[in-house]
């Protein structure tokens, strides 16, 4: 008889989920803990050298250049949350409630907006709204100055068009599974109109509120390309972080490290008060008598309608600029009258290999997302213990780390031997699946915990073994849902720039790269071209996840 191998005597010892609990295990370990232990002990190591020190701590709240930034980021996010909710909030309860015409045009709009980076937002409103922008110059021509783009205006203006959508879409969602009778109660208790809003239906909503601004709060405190381009002297933490690392005169690896801690804590502290503020207000609703919605009169309707579709317009605007400035002329940095393909026929000749890269290493990332993720949700879901919840945590944890930490510490981690992976592809698909693994963990979990387990239990009585269980059954049940959140991730990852240009290099950039690249030196053409190609990519991926949930699934 043949001796079984080592894996089927582990396989025979441990199981196939232990193995997998184990390798996991492993890969976070690898990649994730031991980057991140290794940039916190670096944070409390002086830059001349020596032991153990809280210098570059003192140094942070001690010194002006340092301290302000950290200032500058929560003035930034705070006041992008403020006027996300004030956007986003009545024009989800307008477009839930009453009769606008148009909803799915509508949304498609929204969530058009949402799936593009912030930085080619930003962009686009500098050839808008900058000192030879085309609304500048034409106001300039009637005797109007506005106001520049550059500084904290612009990044407010940029993030909250850019980042209001979290907001709308949330709200909107929450307020289609209401259940009337609560409101219907209120108004036989004499409450109407406005005061039943606020006192009724918008805290029964407001842990989805919550929800929404703490992600449009954590992306505008992590985001580097959108201040780097505009914000000029209102100079923020990440791209403080950015600089001290890739300092042309010597970077600081060591105060980069501590502003990464200092960053990645801020965040932490806004998910922890989060939940505890989502703790202290938890209602169930059963949701089976969602609201009608309301005909407005005449006035009311048209105002309301060009309203949101203003809103829903200015929101698309980076992407209708640079899809249609992509064709005008150029004669080197400049804009001339006509029409031309020379942009795209630039790029093609130019940048053709970095819009090969970026399909590549997304789609292979997104195949390691789908392979970790399907796994690693099954045992977290199915197979729960303190391990695994442990295994859940530190999976997640990439959630709180901003890109550019997370290309920071990858390279502090990975730079010298024995594993060498600077510079490498290997490094960029590793920032990625890492980056965005969580949102496919929460995809994949959330279809688990609808599943009946009855189909496995059957499987597993009739002789089936609970590997086999998982590929025959569960995993193909499991695939359009885990596939549909495998395409959001694509959308975001080939977006992607924060950790993309700390890890790039000559042989591995992309086209976000390409982008920002261009822009810094005024290649305005070639970098409206290849945002115009990111949009079509995200538009048809956009169009397959709707047809993998048949018009159900959700972005957010």
């Amino acid at each position: 008889m043949k001796e079984p191998t080592w894996l089927q005597k582990g396989l025979n010892r441990f199981g196939f989920w232990g193995f997998v609990v184990l390798a996991a295990f492993a890969l976070a370990l690898f990649f994730l803990v031991y980057p991140l232990i290794g940039m916190l002990a670096r944070s409390f190591l002086p830059n001349e050298g020596g032991g153990f020190s809280l210098i570059n701590y003192v140094d942070f709240f001690r010194l002006p250049y340092y301290f302000n930034t950290l200032k500058h980021s929560f003035a930034v996010s705070i006041t992008t949350t403020i006027f996300a909710i004030l956007l986003g909030v009545p024009m989800g309860y307008v477009v839930a409630r009453f009769n606008i015409p148009g909803k799915k045009v509508l949304n498609a709009m929204v969530v058009i907006s949402l799936l593009s980076p912030p930085f080619i937002g930003a962009y686009s409103w500098i050839m808008l709204l900058g000192r030879n922008g085309f609304i500048t110059n034409l106001v300039r021509h009637i005797g109007i100055e506005i106001p520049t783009i550059y500084g904290f205006r612009g990044l407010i203006l940029v993030f909250t068009l850019k980042l209001f959508p979290f907001i709308y879409m949330y709200v909107q969602g929450a307020l289609q599974t209401f259940d009337s009778s609560l409101e219907e109660a209120a108004e036989n208790l004499g409450v109407h109109g406005l005061k039943k809003l606020l006192t009724v239906t918008f805290p029964l909503i407001m842990p989805t509120i919550t929800a929404g601004a703490v992600v449009v709060f954590m992306t505008s405190l992590a985001d580097l390309g959108t201040p780097m381009l505009i914000g000029e002297g209102y100079k923020v933490l990440p791209v403080l972080v950015y600089e001290e690392y890739m300092s042309e005169i010597g970077g600081n690896a060591t105060m980069a490290s501590t502003l990464s801690v200092i960053i990645i804590l801020c965040s932490l502290s806004v998910l922890l008060l989060q939940k505890i503020s989502i703790g202290k207000r938890s209602y169930s609703m059963s949701g089976l008598r969602p609201p009608a919605v309301k005909k407005l009169g005449k006035l009311p309707f048209v105002v309301l309608t060009i309203l949101c579709y203003f809103i829903a317009l200015c929101a698309l605007a980076p992407q209708i600029t640079t899809m249609v400035t992509s064709f005008i002329k150029t004669r080197g940095p400049l804009f001339v009258p006509g029409f031309s393909l020379e942009s795209y026929r630039s790029v093609w000749f130019k940048l053709s290999a970095n819009i090969a890269r970026t399909f590549l290493y997304s789609t292979i990332a997104m195949m390691f997302m789908i392979l970790i993720g399907m796994f690693t949700s099954y045992v977290i879901v199915r197979r729960k213990s303190s391990i695994t919840n442990i295994l859940d945590f530190v999976l997640m944890s990439p959630y709180v780390i901003p890109g550019s930490v997370l290309g920071i510490i990858l390279v502090m981690a990975f730079n010298k031997p024995p594993v060498v992976l600077t510079g490498t592809a290997a490094i960029m698909i590793i920032s990625y699946t890492i980056r965005k693994i969580p949102y496919i963990i929460r995809s994949s979990t959330g279809i688990l915990y609808q599943l009946d387990l009855s189909s496995e239990e059957a499987s597993i009585n009739l002789g089936v073994s609970p590997m086999k269980t998982f590929f025959k059954i569960t995993a193909i049940l499991m695939l359009p849902g885990v596939l549909s959140g495998a395409i959001l991730s694509w959308i975001s990852t080939i977006n992607e720039l924060s950790s993309t240009l700390i890890l790039y290099s000559g042989r591995t950039g992309t086209i976000s790269v390409a982008i920002y690249t261009e822009i810094m030196k005024d290649g305005y053409g070639t970098a409206a071209a290849l945002a115009s190609i990111l949009t079509f990519a995200t538009i048809i991926s956009l169009l397959v996840f709707n047809t993998l949930t048949k018009g159900k699934g959700s972005v957010v």
